[in-house]
């Protein structure tokens, strides 16, 4: 069963079939995935845009780019989030390196990934998801929250692992206990993720971070001041450069 924005991943899918250089498993001009994976370790940083409009996505997008971040996370639950990945790849191309979250079936990811998206997110392990993204060069963080669940999308060929939701979990504290038996691992923590324990995340062990909320204020949408979600994107930029020493 298709996701909530299902109506568009099937249009989206039927024009794909219509156009074979469109369908192609890696688009010619993308960027490849081992870059795409080495910026995003390199950054550290993964905002996660959930907000309720095509329109405040794409001003959201500007705002963390002007923050000083090259990676996009825009969530499936975002109205019309496929077009957006889409538009959003076309307008900055590899200035902005998109990817699609909350994606909980191959359907979905597979639109994502054919509108522009390099990266795929999930709040869940799906074991398909993981093979879709390996067909299609593309960076996958499946998520998980106990240590068998985290071994088992590692094993299954996961790039890094999404620990969900990380701050119900125990925070900085479970994730470095999770880092002791899997020390290979990369791990990044996302729910409940902010400017006063990002630090500790880093120190933890973590890889990268997945911000939403606490990036992307509600507030700051509302009344379209976009310039607190550039502040707080270099905000957090700067907790985690300090952090990694």
């Amino acid at each position: 069963m298709l996701q909530c924005c299902g109506a568009a991943v099937l249009r989206f899918l039927t024009a794909a079939r219509q156009n074979s250089n469109t369908a192609a498993l890696k688009k010619e001009d993308s960027m490849e995935k081992r870059e795409v994976f080495n910026r995003m370790v390199s950054e550290g940083l993964i905002p996660v845009v959930r907000v309720s409009s095509a329109r405040e996505a794409m001003e959201v997008a500007d705002a963390i780019k002007e923050g000083g971040v090259s990676f996009i996370e825009i969530t499936m639950s975002v109205q019309g989030a496929i077009d957006v990945i889409k538009e959003l790849t076309q307008k900055y191309k590899d200035e902005i390196i998109m990817g699609a979250g909350t994606v909980l079936d191959t359907e979905t990811g597979r639109a994502a990934l054919l509108a522009g998206a390099q990266f795929i997110v999930s709040p869940t392990l799906n074991l398909d998801l993981i093979q879709l993204a390996h067909r299609y060069s593309a960076v996958v963080i499946p998520g998980a929250a106990t240590p068998t669940e985290i071994l088992t999308a590692w094993n299954a060929g996961a790039d890094m692992v999404k620990v969900f939701p990380a701050g119900q979990l125990g925070g900085p504290e479970y994730l470095k206990a999770l880092r002791g038996p899997l020390p290979q691992i990369l791990l990044v923590p996302t729910g409940g993720v902010n400017l006063q324990n990002a630090g500790a995340f880093i120190k933890a062990g973590a890889t990268a971070l997945g911000v939403g909320g606490e990036l992307v204020d509600k507030k700051a949408v509302k009344e379209k001041k976009f310039n607190v979600i550039t502040d707080n994107t270099r905000a957090f930029l700067k907790v985690i450069k300090e952090a990694r020493g």
